[in-house]
């Protein structure tokens, strides 16, 4: 049955532009994806009786995409450490070692996608703990929900708690195991999960670039010069690299469908060789400035000659919030600090149509565009009383976009639907 969506919608198309309509509309079809949008003025005569969901004044918009979330570390928000190491032993491989238990992963996997659907992301690329229960928890939950979401086992054998270690044969074979019982399944995609060079060994490394080259379609995710002390501790593991990113280069891990999470600290010849792989770095604003891990430019990734290309995530736990809102208003001080001004309508596309891309499920989600499956957040630009007072000095739709993403978080958050279905609705009194 069709479902009439209204509202100021917006979209960005290929190179960031936003496409806006102050009175738009998005028809939906029975499958969950797009029919037509546009303005309401020529929302076409076969769908001017369907059943429909006026949102005013408010922006309907793609849902947010994070790049790089945790979901074992779903609880642990603001734990302190001394920087990312301390954090890591203190804290997240202690509450990792609980997903051995499925009940637990399976509890938990509610939560998470429940948390987000709150904050309006709709889907994302998540790391689960080392254990086959935990990923199996979450793809059974986001199939529920008809969610892109891309996933996959973290590999670990070395530096981290027993509990939280395999071996590089079981965690090759267990993530054959679960790509062959889940990719593609549905809306969902596997991601080839190493931790990190520091919790991995050679061999898994070398198993790791193994399966990215066997499993077609799946994709590579892991994190890359986040702190100084990582760095450090990885040059002493890898003497003979030429630097962090030679370690992923040297068994296969660069390539079009590898995210590398935070890229902070890299030199000229590692942006260059990104560049040339076709690799992404993903920007995680809000947990490089709670560890204290350092401000990544994005010019500097973006470099003409040589650029890479780029995402946005929270990072929860490390990440201090859910809300890509925040997230995005996080990272413009970052740039700013770094000495670069990013509009607000270029972090948004970010978020979206960019993730999209990024995730490689830009033929389906990420935009406003006939075919694709209608993920949707509503956003409300004045849910506060702040964010309503500083509407009334807004002159345009990049200061509108701009207070929220400064000023926003969950409150903003009207509405987010998956495949053209509701899934949130925050009610006010």
């Amino acid at each position: 049955m069709t479902r009439v969506i209204r509202g100021q919608t917006l979209t960005f198309v290929e190179d960031g532009t936003p496409r806006h309509e102050s009175r738009g509309a998005i028809a939906v079809g029975d499958d969950g994806t797009i029919l037509w949008a546009g303005p309401v003025p020529l929302l076409p005569h076969a769908f001017r009786q369907a059943e429909t969901d006026d949102h005013g004044d408010m922006i309907v918009m793609p849902g947010f995409i994070d790049a790089h979330i945790h979901f074992p570390q779903y609880r642990m928000l603001a734990a302190p450490g001394k920087d990312l190491l301390d954090w890591l032993t203190r804290f997240t491989f202690p509450e990792e070692s609980r997903y051995a238990d499925g009940a637990y992963a399976k509890g938990a996997a509610e939560i998470f996608l429940d948390r987000l659907f709150q904050h309006g992301t709709t889907a994302a690329l998540a790391f689960c703990s080392v254990h086959k229960t935990c990923a199996d928890a979450l793809f059974a939950a986001a199939e529920a929900r008809g969610m892109a979401l891309v996933t996959g086992k973290t590999m670990m054998d070395r530096n981290a708690i027993p509990v939280v270690q395999d071996d590089p044969e079981t965690g090759a074979r267990e993530t054959e195991e679960l790509y062959r019982a889940w990719h593609g399944r549905g809306r969902l995609r596997y991601a080839v999960t190493p931790r990190f060079a520091i919790t991995s060994t050679e061999a898994q490394l070398k198993l790791s670039g193994e399966l990215l080259q066997s499993l077609p379609g799946a994709l590579m995710q892991t994190h890359l010069s986040e702190s100084p002390g990582e760095i450090a501790f990885v040059k002493e593991l890898f003497p003979n690299a030429k630097d962090y990113t030679d370690v992923y280069d040297c068994f296969g891990l660069l390539s079009p469908r590898s995210l590398f999470a935070h890229g902070i600290h890299l030199s000229e010849r590692e942006c260059a060789r990104l560049s040339e792989s076709g690799s992404a770095v993903v920007h995680c604003p809000t947990s490089n400035t709670f560890l204290g891990s350092g401000l990544m430019s994005m010019p500097h990734l973006r470099e003409r000659a040589r650029p890479v290309h780029l995402g946005i995530a929270t990072d929860v736990g490390g990440g201090t919030s859910y809300s890509m809102l925040a997230t995005l208003g996080e990272a413009y001080k970052v740039q700013m600090l770094a000495g670069y001004k990013p509009t607000a309508a270029s972090l948004f596309a970010m978020a979206t149509r960019g993730n999209a891309e990024r995730l490689g499920i830009g033929e389906e989600a990420g935009s406003l565009e006939t075919g694709k499956y209608a993920d949707l957040v509503v956003l409300d630009p004045s849910a506060t009383p702040v964010l309503a007072s500083r509407q009334e000095v807004s002159t345009s739709l990049e200061d509108v976009l701009f207070s929220l993403m400064i000023l926003g978080d969950d409150r903003a958050v009207k509405a987010t639907y998956v495949k053209g279905r509701k899934v949130h609705e925050r009610i006010t009194a």
